[in-house]
């Protein structure tokens, strides 16, 4: 491959195309980094299952977003279909504000998502239609809605033995 040649301060450096990739992605990387905890605005214009949604921003960029704290039935588990619609219906087509808390390993956006002025991590787990996932859990008060829920046995909760999307997805590899 032809090498890329900058000049610098008078004579030549030959770049290789993987270091010109490599600082390319250092860059977006700090970028991203940026974004983490900052509060974004967007409208929803996509939902991918009950945690997952996408966004696209005041900027016209499409933001894949993960709803952080929680975590919902993969769409093949029982309620998963419903924690999709679910999501749906709270914020498809709606406006939103992210509060960013990082960015995860797929390159997804974390963020507690307001959706027309309803929290809808919080009211995943209030309806029953998302755990709250204790590894990356900050709010307690999302324990309390969950305890509720449980309770009153609605959503997912409704079930006899519910099984958590962390264990499904481990007992889905182990096969």
């Amino acid at each position: 491959m032809a090498p890329f040649v900058l000049r610098r301060f008078g004579k030549h450096s030959c770049l290789s195309l993987w270091q010109v990739l490599a600082a390319v992605s250092l860059l977006q990387l700090t970028v991203m980094a940026t974004a983490v905890a900052s509060t974004t605005n967007c409208k929803v214009v996509g939902i991918a299952d009950g945690d997952t949604l996408t966004c696209l921003t005041d900027a016209n960029l499409q933001v894949t977003v993960r709803l952080a704290e929680i975590d919902a039935p993969e769409k093949k588990q029982p309620f998963g279909q419903r924690s999709r619609q679910a999501l749906s219906d709270l914020c498809f087509g709606k406006p939103a504000t992210l509060q960013v808390q990082s960015i995860d390993r797929y390159r997804r956006t974390v963020a507690r998502v307001i959706c027309a002025g309803t929290d809808a991590n919080a009211t995943q787990v209030r309806r029953g239609m998302a755990w709250v996932y204790n590894r990356y859990a900050r709010d307690p008060a999302l324990y309390d809605l969950q305890r509720e829920a449980r309770e009153r046995r609605i959503g997912l909760w409704a079930d006899a033995d519910p099984v958590p999307p962390w264990e499904w997805r481990k007992q889905k590899r182990a096969k």
